[in-house]
């Protein structure tokens, strides 16, 4: 790269008129309307970046006029959880009215899981929450399997004529200007595909104070916008996600993952209990190094899983740290900047990038930098302006240099000639116009953020130096890498792509996202997306975690399966699976090392029946044992071997803290044992019998009665239900 043709930071749009500002929510869908007719095609974010109250608005015009035709293009809907039973209607409401606040509900929502959405509205989403949308027909009839990469295509096939996005506003000297905040991701690919066809769709912004004004990408003019809607009697809090319970298994598959993290490598990593036990893991690591090396050797990692390690990871506290390049911004990404580990930055520039990759040069800025980019061709001997200001743009050159009259001029009026050639010129130019550190460095790449109260806070409290590290951008920047994209190679330099599957075959494949009946569990989402940018990379890994077994009693079944009727990922894209019981490192291994591998982490329980399956198959030797060592994957070993670290005040419940009370916790713990009970009739039976033998109850279980309304109950069916919870408490 030449002086001259150093890339823009700035993101050049083409001149647009400036946007109408409205101020209630009936004018600003009357002018949706009138713009773009009577066959709305909307599309509207994933997650927190939905405009709620507009989009009920809208959605209640539709209700009222069955000549509107109104098509939702969306995922990730967003609502309280809602109670299936009275015990749940106790626990749940008191909960959601102090965790979620003045969060407005979705009201298609509602309408959509009861089957009551009008024939003129339909609701397409390409990403469920995990579970809530099985068996609600007209959610699974119209969901759209798609890798988010794609969606932005696919909405436009659909015929997208408009956008509702919640945004963030920001007031600067030098003028009002917008953050698409949590959602960049395929608002600003949908907006340039549009374009492109000349088939630009009504753009329209609900402002709100509470959502996180995000930098980098997502701040936009506000031309960008058609209609903004200002008005902030109807702003409410985002929904913040309820930290899930951290398990056992969780905790052992994460010990086991942040193991194959290599010092200055790249992350990528989703939401939930998994997530979190990796993230923690991972503290661990870097904070009580001794301890977590102790707890690896607990573990007892395979010899496959032990080089591994020695091949791919590391054991040692993070020195130059991780960046991060995952699609969702969540509370592991924070937790891990807050904990020093989230800490090496990327730059978006090819040869600092490489310079930095090489060692050539580090942060701190040395004369080193000048040889590294003169012999790259980033700049000239004699520097050009435009030279100038791409060394100032990344701290190379002090930023209150100035360029005039071919001359260098710092502001105390001292000059320099800007030849690098001449070596007293150039001594005057490293001692008194080089900056201190590099700047403008990203810690990470995000395309949406979600997460609980305190991310949400976190967010709130960074100075604006800090936000300028956390660069949120569109997905088709994060999610992919096709081509000759040399940038995002050097950036993603030993990258770990981190996500979660349901089963996995003995050969390899995994079940994510679906059932064999065709019911959508949650979606494709991004992870095939980052499975085969795993292959992609020089160095990159895709590391699919998963829990071995689901269920208990009699409905336990193994996770580890000969073959299943759906599949996300496919077996020629298998690379590393980590169950509790270790890692099976599957990549270019045949096929029956790959079932071996598989063998190794699955249940004991299940290990005779699939090596059964598997030799049947003729896909392993007639004679060939599991290993002894792997013959003993039960949970109770696996307790044995955490109940140490316990002992210390390690793996608790929740990591980074609840948003339950103590009562709550018990709480929700007995409704799920129950649940359990529930689901056979001799089980339903037995749950009936124990209610009906009270005996005498402890205080902690009188104040869970208490909080459920239930210590002095009143009637038959307040007794039952007393009996019911009292039984799982006790």
């Amino acid at each position: 790269m030449t002086g001259n043709l150093h890339t823009s930071a700035t993101r050049r749009t083409p001149q647009r008129p400036a946007p109408l500002y409205v101020e209630t929510l009936e004018n600003c869908v009357d002018r949706i309307i009138a713009r773009a007719g009577c066959r709305l095609v909307v599309g509207t974010p994933l997650g927190i970046g939905k405009p709620n109250p507009l989009l009920n608005t809208l959605y209640r015009r539709a209700v009222a006029q069955p000549a509107l035709e109104l098509t939702l293009v969306t995922a990730l809907s967003l609502g309280r959880p809602v109670p299936r039973n009275e015990l749940e209607r106790r626990f749940l409401e008191p909960f959601n009215q102090r965790h979620f606040g003045n969060y407005t509900e979705l009201e298609y929502l509602a309408a959509l899981r009861s089957g009551e959405l009008p024939p003129n509205v339909r609701v397409s989403e390409f990403y469920f929450v995990s579970g809530q949308c099985l068996g609600v027909e007209a959610a699974q009839r119209h969901y759209v399997s798609s890798n988010y990469t794609h969606v932005a295509r696919d909405m436009m096939d659909a015929g997208l004529n408009v956008i509702l996005q919640l945004v963030a506003r920001q007031q600067r000297p030098e003028g009002l200007r917008f953050s698409l905040g949590s959602n960049p991701d395929l608002t600003l690919d949908v907006v340039d595909a549009a374009q492109a066809r000349q088939q630009r769709p009504f753009v329209v912004a609900q402002v709100s104070e509470h959502l996180p004004f995000m930098h980098g990408d997502a701040i936009v003019e506000p031309s960008f916008f058609d209609l903004v809607l200002d008005c902030p009697a109807i702003d409410f809090e985002p929904f913040a996600v309820p930290k899930a319970p951290v398990s056992t298994a969780d905790y052992m598959i994460g010990i086991h993952a942040s193991a194959l993290m290599r010092d200055g490598g790249t992350l990528q990593v989703g939401i939930g209990s998994l997530g979190d036990a990796f993230v923690y893991a991972t503290q661990l690591r870097h904070e009580h190094n001794a301890t977590w090396r102790e707890l690896v050797s607990a573990a007892g990692m395979s010899e496959q899983a032990k080089s591994l390690m020695s091949e791919i990871g590391g054991t040692d506290p993070f020195d130059e740290g991780l960046y991060g390049a995952s699609e969702m911004f969540m509370d592991g990404f924070m937790e891990l900047y807050e904990s020093g580990i989230l800490k090496r930055r990327v730059y978006d520039d090819e040869a600092i990038q490489d310079c930095l990759n090489r060692g050539r040069a580090t942060e701190d800025i040395s004369p080193a930098w000048l040889d590294c980019l003169l012999e790259r061709g980033a700049i000239s001997p004699v520097l050009t302006g435009s030279d100038i200001d791409y060394l100032r743009r990344f701290g190379i050159l002090r930023s209150e240099l100035r360029y005039t009259r071919d001359r260098l001029e710092l502001s105390d009026g001292s000059t320099f000639s800007p030849s690098l050639a001449d070596a007293p010129n150039r001594e005057g130019i490293e001692r008194f116009c080089l900056g201190s550190r590099l700047a403008n460095g990203v810690l990470m790449h995000g395309a949406f953020l979600l997460g609980s109260k305190e991310f949400y806070a976190a967010l709130a409290n960074l100075g604006e130096e800090e936000h300028r590290g956390f660069c949120m951008t569109r997905v088709s920047k994060v999610n992919q890498l096709y081509g000759d994209q040399p940038l995002e190679i050097l950036q993603r330099r030993d990258a770990r792509f981190i996500n979660s599957a349901m089963k996995m075959t003995l050969l390899g494949a995994s079940v994510s996202d679906g059932l064999d009946n065709g019911q959508v569990v949650s979606g494709v989402g991004g992870q095939y997306n980052f499975v085969a940018m795993a292959h992609a990379l020089p160095d990159g890994r895709s590391i699919l975690m998963f829990r071995s077994t689901r269920g208990h009693g009699r409905s336990l079944e193994s996770n580890v399966v000969w073959n299943y009727g759906h599949v996300t990922i496919p077996r020629h894209l298998r690379d590393i699976a980590i169950s509790e019981y270790g890692a099976a490192d599957l990549r270019g291994r045949t096929d029956e090392a790959c079932m071996a591998a598989m063998l190794n982490i699955a249940d004991s329980r299940f290990q005779p029946e699939l090596l059964r399956q598997a030799k049947r198959a003729g896909k392993l030797a007639k004679d060939y044992r599991i290993p002894r060592d792997c013959t003993r994957n039960l949970p109770t070993g696996l307790e044995k071997k955490l109940e140490p670290f316990r002992d210390r005040g390690l793996f608790g419940a929740f990591p980074f803290g609840s948003d339950f009370t103590a009562e709550e916790q018990a709480l929700a713990l007995a409704l799920k044992r129950l649940d359990a009970r529930f689901a056979s009739p001799i089980g339903k039976a037995r749950a009936f019998a124990r209610a009906l033998m009270p005996g005498r109850l402890s205080p902690q279980t009188m104040r869970c009665l208490h909080r459920m309304g239930l210590a002095q109950p009143a009637g038959l069916r307040e007794r039952i239900l007393r009996g019911l919870l009292a039984s799982e408490l006790e």
